[in-house]
C-alpha cells in the first residue's frame, strides 16, 4: 500500500551570496586602471511548486533538511560570480504552507496556500552577492579600497499540510460502507473489512457519470466528539474543507452497534458544524447505504425525510449490489458541474501568483523594528538592515562609511531619531552594536543612491 503523508515540517536554506571582489586593474602601460572588482553571485532560492501529480507529501517524510545552491565569489577584471542554482521542492495542490516560530515550533503565520497547477513561491531566498569596488566609485573617491561581503542565507522551519482538492467527499460513521462505495464508482481501491477504522488515510477516486467526471475522496470514519479530536478527527476533518460536495453516508442497517441511522445522520452533522461553520452549509447528498438489507425499509424511510425536511437530496443505494449507486452518480456528477461553474473564475497567469508572493515577501523585507532595552541600549532588526550589516566588512573604514550610506538610504536613521534613540546610545542588530551619533553631516556616497535603490525605504 503506498505511504500517505498530509503534514510535514521542514527545514529551508536558500545558498549563501557570494562576495564581491576588491581587485584593481594592473596591465603594462595602464598605471592607473582603477578598480576592476566583479560581485558575487546570488544565492539559490528554495521554491516550493504546486504539482497536480503528486498525492502526498511523502517526498518529506524522512528528509527534513534543504538548502540551495551558493553563489560564486566575483574576481578582477570585472569577472562577476555565477549565481546558485533555485532548488525547486515539488508539492500536492492544496497545500497549505505556515511559517514555524523557532522557539516553540508553532505555526506563526501563513505563507501561502497553493491550489494552481504550475504555482510557485520562493519560502527561503538566497543571500545576495557582494558588490565589487567597481560599484563604489564617486567624483571623489576613485579608488575604493573595498567590497561588500556576501550574504549568509538564513534558515528556517516551515509546516506543509495537504488538504485534499476533491470535488465531493463521502463522510460518515465509521463501517458505515465508505470505501465500498468508492470502490463501486471508481476504480479506486481502498482496504474494506468489517471492523471499525479500516480506512486509516483517505482515498481518491475519480468518478464517470456520462459526460460529467468528478473526484470523490473516502474520508476515515467520524464518531462524535471528531470535531473535538477524538478519534481521527482533527486528522482527517481538515480534508473536508476544500470540497465542494459532501456525501453523507448512512447505515441503513444501523451497524454491528444497532444505531439509529437518524441520530447517526445528526452527529455527524453536528461535528461538521463544530469543526467549522461553513461545513455545516456545504451542498450535501444524504445516501442510505445497505438499503437492500431485510428491515432497513422503516429506518431508510425516516432518514429519507429527515434529509428532505434538511433540504437535501436522498438517495438509498447497496455497494454491494450496485442499487441506486447510478442515479446517485448521476445527481451528484449534475451538482458538481453545477457547482463549478458557479465558482469558475477567470484564467491566470500563474506568473502572477510568483509576483504576488514576491511583491510581499519584498515588503516584510523593507520593514525594520527599533526596541528599547533599556539603559540606552536599543535592538533593531529587519531584513534588508541586517543584510546591509553581515556584508560589511567592519574592519574596512570605508566600508563602515558605505554602511552608513546605506542606514540613511533605507531610512534607518530617520526611524532610530523618531524611536527617540540618542546620540551616544547603543544600537544592536544581529551580532554587531554600534554608538549612534545621529544623522551624519556629510555622506561620501551620496551620489551612489541609484546604486543603492534596491535596500528600499524602511517601515516602522
Amino acid at each position: 500500500m503506498p505511504q500517505f503523508t498530509d503534514i510535514s515540517r521542514i527545514n529551508v536554506c536558500g545558498g549563501n551570496g557570494g562576495a564581491g571582489c576588491m581587485s584593481f586593474r594592473r596591465e603594462a602601460h595602464v598605471p592607473k586602471g582603477g578598480p576592476d572588482g566583479g560581485d558575487g553571485g546570488h544565492g539559490g532560492n528554495v521554491v516550493l511548486e504546486c504539482d497536480p501529480q503528486l498525492s502526498s507529501l511523502i517526498d518529506y517524510r524522512y528528509k527534513h533538511h534543504f538548502k540551495a545552491e551558493r553563489g560564486t565569489h566575483g574576481q578582477g577584471a570585472r569577472k562577476h560570480g555565477r549565481d546558485g542554482a533555485d532548488l525547486v521542492l515539488r508539492v500536492p495542490m492544496g497545500t497549505v504552507v505556515r511559517e514555524l516560530d523557532p522557539e516553540t515550533m508553532e505555526p506563526a503565520a501563513e505563507i501561502c496556500d497553493l491550489t494552481v497547477p504550475g504555482e510557485r513561491v520562493v519560502v527561503a531566498p538566497g543571500g545576495v552577492g557582494g558588490r565589487g569596488n567597481i560599484h563604489f566609485v564617486t567624483s571623489v573617491r576613485r579608488a575604493p579600497a573595498f567590497a561588500e561581503k556576501g550574504e549568509p542565507a538564513r534558515d528556517h522551519w516551515i509546516e506543509l499540510e495537504m488538504k485534499l482538492m476533491a470535488d465531493a467527499a463521502l463522510v460518515g460513521m465509521p463501517s458505515v460502507g465508505k470505501s465500498s462505495l468508492i470502490a463501486r464508482m471508481s476504480a479506486a481501491r481502498p482496504k474494506i473489512a468489517d471492523y471499525p477504522f479500516t480506512t486509516l488515510v483517505p482515498n481518491l477516486g475519480v468518478v464517470r457519470a456520462g459526460d460529467t467526471s468528478f473526484v470523490a475522496a473516502d474520508v476515515p470514519g467520524l464518531i462524535e466528539g471528531a470535531s473535538e479530536g477524538k478519534g481521527l478527527g482533527h486528522e482527517f476533518l481538515r480534508h473536508i474543507e476544500r470540497t465542494a460536495l459532501i456525501m453523507h453516508v448512512v447505515d441503513a442497517t444501523g451497524g454491528l452497534e444497532g444505531r439509529d441511522p437518524v441520530r447517526d445522520y445528526e452527529v455527524i452533522n453536528e461535528e461538521l458544524a463544530r469543526h467549522g461553520a461553513d461545513l455545516a452549509d456545504r451542498p450535501q447528498v444524504v445516501v442510505a447505504n445497505k438499503s437492500d438489507m431485510p428491515g432497513t425499509s422503516e429506518a431508510v424511510e425516516r432518514l429519507r425525510e429527515r434529509a428532505m425536511a434538511d433540504g437535501r437530496p436522498f438517495f438509498a443505494v447497496s455497494a454491494v449490489t450496485g442499487a441506486g449507486v447510478d442515479a446517485l452518480e448521476r445527481a451528484v456528477g449534475a451538482m458538481v458541474s453545477d457547482l463549478r461553474a458557479q465558482a469558475e473564475v477567470p484564467a491566470v497567469d500563474v506568473s502572477e501568483f510568483e509576483r504576488v508572493w514576491e511583491a510581499r515577501r519584498e515588503r516584510n523585507d523593507r520593514a525594520m523594528t527599533v526596541r528599547n532595552l533599556g539603559g540606552g541600549v536599543w535592538e533593531a532588526s529587519g531584513v534588508n538592515l541586517e543584510r546591509a550589516v553581515v556584508q560589511t566588512d567592519w574592519d574596512n573604514e570605508e566600508a563602515v562609511g558605505y554602511l552608513q550610506h546605506r542606514f540613511d538610504r533605507m531610512g534607518f536613521d530617520a526611524l532610530l531619531a523618531k524611536s527617540g534613540v540618542r546620540a551616544g546610545d547603543e544600537v544592536r542588530v544581529l551580532d554587531f552594536a554600534f554608538t549612534y551619533e545621529g544623522a551624519p553631516s556629510k555622506d561620501d556616497f551620496a551620489e551612489l543612491d541609484d546604486v543603492a535603490a534596491d535596500d528600499g525605504e524602511g517601515e516602522s
